[in-house]
């Protein structure tokens, strides 16, 4: 069964279909909430609400052939509102923890990007996962968050330029 077949069927109320193709995707969500959240937990609730809101709305997906775009874009703005809803109860926990850069260990480089990255404007962030965690290209990305591809080819270079800021020369 190919993937619109398996849509099809999960839209005519197969579970069994519902099921696989949510396992068909679930690693590639996984991968999009983990590069948000930097943490399991979170990731994996993130993926449990979309399954939740996959199943209630997928009857309404109009072009099957597109569903893992469209899983993809629900991904996104769970990670979203569920950031915007942390930011907002813990306000008063902000602030910069930035690691002490050690050049010759690759763990905390990677730890000092992936803080420079959480600390990105929201459209930003959501660019830099996408083109560089996901390997999008700017067509997918344009498609997906529904602006030009100029928008977020400005978001990207923006977003570069935000990170080479934050990092320093050094980087």
């Amino acid at each position: 069964m190919n993937l619109e077949q398996l849509v099809s069927s999960a839209q005519q109320g197969d579970d069994d279909a519902f099921y696989k193709l949510m396992q068909t995707h679930k690693e590639k969500l996984y991968r999009v909430a983990y590069a948000f959240f930097r943490n399991e937990t979170d990731a994996l609730e993130a993926l449990q609400e979309v399954t939740c809101r996959a199943y209630l709305k997928l009857p309404k997906l109009k072009q099957p052939a597109y569903v893992s775009t469209w899983l993809t874009r629900i991904m996104i703005h769970v990670c979203v509102d569920e950031q915007k809803r942390k930011k907002r109860s813990l306000a008063s926990d902000m602030g910069s923890d930035a690691p002490i850069r050690d050049d010759t260990d690759t763990t905390d480089l990677r730890l000092e990007l992936e803080d420079a990255i959480s600390r990105l404007t929201g459209m930003h962030r959501q660019v830099i996962i996408l083109k560089y965690f996901e390997d999008l290209t700017i067509r997918e990305i344009a498609a997906l968050l529904d602006h030009p591809e100029g928008t977020i080819k400005t978001w990207l270079h923006k977003a570069l330029g935000a990170l080479r800021k934050d990092l320093g020369k050094g980087w």
